[in-house]
């Protein structure tokens, strides 16, 4: 079921505020689909998905090889017959500033703070399409 960025159904967006592992597929230099388990955080008023990991992690070297313009990703999660995917285009945020909000959107969606690390950057993702069933 698609869903409007602009007004998205209130149980998608509660579904997107509870706690759940995701995963994030990013385009490999080659082409082929990497896919991971991360967690995820998502602003639908400035439609923005935010994923916090180590700059030298595989996720980041392949948004990062996608180029300046960044690379196609997806989200997704899901829970019995409860799912969500947030697709857009990804790029590389390493501004402290940037990576202090998306640690603390982390720790409020997840119930726990992440232990410091000088390698922490950004995965953001701009929103431009939403599909699931909250």
């Amino acid at each position: 079921m698609a869903q409007d960025l602009r007004n998205p159904d209130p149980a998608y967006l509660a579904f997107w505020r509870e706690r759940h592992i995701c995963t994030l597929t990013t385009p490999r230099p080659d082409g082929s689909p990497h896919v991971v388990p991360v967690g995820v955080t998502f602003d639908p008023e400035a439609g923005i998905a935010r994923v916090i990991t180590g700059k030298n992690s595989r996720k980041a070297l392949n948004v990062l090889a996608a180029g300046p313009d960044g690379a196609r990703v997806a989200v997704c999660q899901l829970e019995g017959k409860r799912w969500a995917t947030l697709e857009g285009r990804a790029v590389v945020r390493t501004e402290e500033a940037a990576v202090a909000d998306a640690v603390a959107r982390y720790a409020e969606r997840y119930q726990r703070t992440p232990l410091p690390n000088p390698d922490r950057i950004v995965i953001e993702i701009t929103v431009t399409r939403a599909m699931g069933r909250g």
